[in-house]
Parts: C-alpha cells; sequence; structure tokens
C-alpha cells in the first residue's frame, strides 16, 4: 500500500535513511539522524504543500519517496527535486516504481512542470529506476563530495510531468 506519510512513521523512516548514512554513499549526509529529526524535516515538506509518500506491506514500513522544492527562487516554483529510500528487503520488488508513480501523479496534480532527481554515482539500480519513470540524464558534477574516504560524482536525472 502506498500512503501519505503520518507523524507515527518518523522513526520507521530514520531506520531506512539511517541505514544509507552508514552503509552507502547514496546520501551525502555522515551522520544518523533521531527520529525527532526525521520529523521535524516531514513537517517541513508537507507544510510547503508537497507530498511524503510511504510505502507499507504487512505494517511494516518499505519505504519512501517525497519532493521538494529544487531551488528558492520564484521562477523555480515549478520545478521539484524527488528523493526515495527503500528498505534493503524492499529492493528488487518493484516498490520504487509504485512510490515514484504515485508521488508523479500528486505532482501532476500540483501544477508541478520538472522533476529532478540527484544520484551518486555509481548507481546502476538508482539509475534503472529513475530511467524507467522516464527521467534522463542532463548533468553530472564530478568530485562534488567526499564521503567514506573517496570522491563522488552525482548525476542529476529529470522528466517534464
Amino acid at each position: 500500500m502506498i500512503r501519505a506519510v503520518a507523524d507515527t512513521d518518523a522513526s520507521a523512516i530514520a531506520d531506512i535513511y539511517n541505514h544509507y548514512i552508514r552503509t552507502s554513499v547514496a546520501t551525502f549526509e555522515e551522520a544518523e539522524i533521531a527520529a525527532e529529526e526525521m520529523s521535524a524535516r516531514i513537517r517541513k515538506v508537507v507544510d510547503a504543500g508537497y507530498p511524503w509518500l510511504v510505502a507499507e506491506e504487512d505494517g511494516a514500513l518499505l519505504g519512501y519517496a517525497y519532493a521538494s522544492r529544487w531551488r528558492e527562487r520564484a521562477a523555480y516554483r515549478f520545478s521539484v527535486e524527488s528523493s526515495i529510500y527503500l528498505a534493503p528487503k524492499a529492493q528488487g520488488r518493484g516498490w520504487g516504481i509504485r512510490l515514484y508513480s504515485s508521488l508523479f501523479e500528486q505532482l501532476r496534480a500540483l501544477g508541478v512542470h520538472a522533476v529532478i532527481g540527484g544520484i551518486t554515482l555509481p548507481n546502476p539500480a538508482s539509475i534503472a529506476l529513475h530511467e524507467k519513470m522516464g527521467m534522463r540524464k542532463v548533468a553530472e558534477f564530478p568530485e562534488v563530495g567526499y564521503k567514506q574516504g573517496r570522491w563522488l560524482d552525482v548525476g542529476y536525472w529529470q522528466v517534464n510531468l
């Protein structure tokens, strides 16, 4: 089931995200975050009028996706940045496509024009998901992040809704 985030989801969302902070370069954050911090982040997105969705199966949270403002200047108001994270046990089971499909549908209804997703490279699974959603690579910035003892590139994928 895909549904809107609830206040009670913050802890499970933080658990999923902290897995990536600890074990991967998918996020450039280096310190784990508490459920209270995740709750504040969720509130900021939702209060700005953007969707934050979760995937749930048998009462367990399997992943989440949300959109946030791309940049602060007024002319960017029809563009958003998308983010998606899945629990390891949910990967390869179609949850990413279901989450992004629901997210994009809600963004269309909000009048969003462009969805932009940043991906730390290499990340074949994330690239495949974004491209299945009709996104195409529009930019790559070499060595803009440093985590786990190495310089990392970031690519950007975009789709116009």
